[in-house]
């Protein structure tokens, strides 16, 4: 009997996947994952268990009444999760905490395999999962425990779902926990990983994608371009890879070999510091083509340090551009080890 794989995204940041078998409703397969769902009635009359349906395809039946969820409320995407059977993989926003739900974060064990420096601005950390492959979405991060520090850094994916061999981009910090640990970091340590977590990852793709990332905020973009290569997509992307100096643009080969896998994906670098001799300077929003926006039939991805994020979203309502969706995600430096 074939299964499905669902996403649960909690709203503390948290996803647990759990696999419904054909015909089987997303609330009791969550109960026999052992995640309590809201729920009260498990009939379709209370409507506790009112969740949003991210991505998928689904069965809701008739035994459900209307106060529990209205025609309108399907129809922009809510579900009753004692009533959902799911008919493919789903993403499913959950309205509640982990916590409160009685699950919390998946802990898995990792062997270093590669460390790969690029320049003084960035490493690529390259480790084996020891175990099965971890599931995610493409975007989400984990949170990497540094070794004798007692403390632990957040980092994204660069790596696409489904495979042990996992990858992340981290920016050089002088002095940072993770940091000063990496320096000497060699192939065979181990690492202990917490996740997935993060409610930004790629949605279904249904329209044109336009991606902004800021320095290693490139990192969730490239598990998602993996992603997006691998199912052939046609849809058009368009990737700004903004970096303050010449030396942080990093992996810009791996971004070019997109081109050749994804037929309508395109990208540009652009470098913010005034003394660059790079073809493009200044910021992100200077170098937004209009057939990126596609007059707003667009999903607008965006992942870089805090300036960044207030930036666009100012250049955006200074311009009355409305995309389709936005969804955005900001880092910021990682404190010094103690």
């Amino acid at each position: 009997m074939s299964s499905y794989k669902i996403a649960l995204n909690f709203e503390d940041g948290v996803t647990r996947f759990i696999e419904c078998k054909q015909g089987e409703k997303v609330l009791d397969a969550a109960f026999r994952a052992r995640i309590n769902l809201p729920m009260d009635c498990s009939d379709g009359v209370c409507g506790t268990c009112k969740c949003r349906a991210e991505s998928g395809s689904y069965d809701l039946g008739e035994d459900y009444i209307d106060d529990a969820l209205t025609g309108d409320e399907k129809e922009s995407g809510l579900v009753l999760t004692c009533q959902m059977v799911p008919e493919s993989d789903c993403v499913i926003a959950v309205p509640a905490s982990s916590v409160s739900c009685k699950t919390g974060h998946s802990t898995f064990a990792t062997t270093v395999t590669r460390v790969v420096q690029h320049n003084d601005a960035a490493v690529v950390l390259e480790m084996d999962v020891d175990g099965e492959a971890p599931v995610f979405l493409p975007g989400q991060y984990v949170n990497i425990d540094v070794p004798g520090s007692g403390q632990h850094r957040s980092y994204s994916f660069s790596s696409a779902p489904g495979a042990k061999a996992i990858s992340f981009l981290i920016k050089k910090i002088p002095g940072g926990a993770m940091g000063t640990w990496i320096e000497a970091a060699k192939p065979g340590e181990k690492l202990e990983l917490t996740g997935p977590l993060g409610s930004f990852y790629l949605r279904e793709v249904q329209r044109s994608l336009l991606f902004l990332a800021g320095g290693t905020g490139l990192a969730p973009f490239l598990s998602m371009l993996e992603v997006l290569a691998q199912a052939k997509s046609q849809q058009q992307v368009h990737l700004i890879y903004g970096v303050t100096r010449d030396l942080d643009l990093v992996l810009v080969e791996a971004i070019e070999a997109y081109k050749a896998r994804l037929p309508n994906f395109s990208y540009a670098t652009v470098v913010a510091e005034e003394s660059s001799t790079h073809e493009r300077k200044g910021w992100v929003t200077q170098h937004m083509p209009a057939n990126a926006l596609n007059d707003g039939d667009v999903d607008v991805y965006l992942c870089g340090p805090p300036p960044m994020v207030d930036a666009v979203r100012k250049y955006f309502d200074d311009n009355g551009v409305k995309p389709n969706s936005f969804h955005s995600e900001k880092f910021t430096p990682n404190a010094v080890a103690r």
